[in-house]
């Protein structure tokens, strides 16, 4: 076991659903170092506390994401300002205006993840943007937004604009700057994350052969698109297959 930072575990002090949302979200955390999709201590993934309408759970500003447990979590209002801090580590409110006008125009999304990634950063540089290379890229045809780079998204201005882009969908490139996916669970949110990263992975890749492309067409993309609509079984299995391979590797996570 790595020297980490150990907290005081407030599961005793929160109710079991917010624990539950707690745990899921620590494991995003380190989901996200394991497969790479980190920037160091920077970038976030927030999840909404249940029960609340206008209460989040973020990462402390100063922990890598492998460090993340449950217990860690910082509990903040929309505005990114702290009603909780069990590290007393603070978090960066900077880091929660995307976030938070995301939360705040739906609802209905539980969980917003935002990362930089090289693959990422590469395709959002692309003037056309996702191309239609693979399997994966046609999950998102007719169901990806962007999003103009404005600077560091650091002004509130910003946030009606993010939202508008968005619209209707789970995920948006930022243009020039990474990633961005949402879901109404922690575990829709990294699902939509880890395959639009694939997807990216997967163009680049292609682009670096120097060979010519061969792209598919608006009716295999939409086809495809419309195949991973339909009820897919796997979604009740991969999630506790993620967690599994978490406590193989290090289960702290989970305090």
């Amino acid at each position: 076991m790595q020297n980490r930072y150990i907290f005081p575990s407030v599961r005793e002090r929160v109710s079991a659903l917010e624990w539950a949302q707690r745990v899921d979200l620590a494991a995003c955390y380190r989901l996200l170092a394991h497969f790479r999709m980190t920037d160091l201590i920077y970038t976030h993934v927030s999840a909404k506390v249940p029960g609340t309408e206008a209460e989040f759970l973020i990462n402390p500003y100063g922990l890598m994401f492998d460090e993340i447990t449950a217990s860690s979590l910082v509990r903040v209002d929309q505005e990114g300002r702290v009603l909780e801090d069990p590290t007393g580590i603070g978090c960066n409110p900077a880091g929660f205006v995307i976030h938070s006008c995301i939360h705040r125009a739906n609802h209905e999304l539980a969980c917003v993840i935002h990362t930089h990634t090289s693959a990422g950063i590469g395709v959002a540089a692309q003037k056309r943007g996702l191309l239609m290379l693979s399997q994966h890229a046609m999950r998102f045809y007719g169901s990806l937004a962007y999003h103009d780079y404005e600077g560091v998204a650091l002004e509130l201005d910003e946030q009606p604009r993010l939202v508008r882009d968005l619209g209707p969908h789970r995920a948006m490139i930022l243009r020039n700057h990474g990633l961005l996916t949402a879901g109404s669970t922690v575990r829709e949110a990294f699902d939509l994350m880890y395959y639009l990263e694939r997807a990216c992975q997967a163009q680049i890749a292609a682009q670096a052969g120097g060979a010519e492309l061969h792209e598919c067409g608006d009716a295999l993309a939409a086809k495809v698109a419309g195949q991973f609509l339909e009820p897919d079984s796997g979604a009740l299995h991969d999630w506790p297959a993620y967690l599994r391979l978490l406590d193989r590797i290090d289960s702290s996570y989970r305090s």
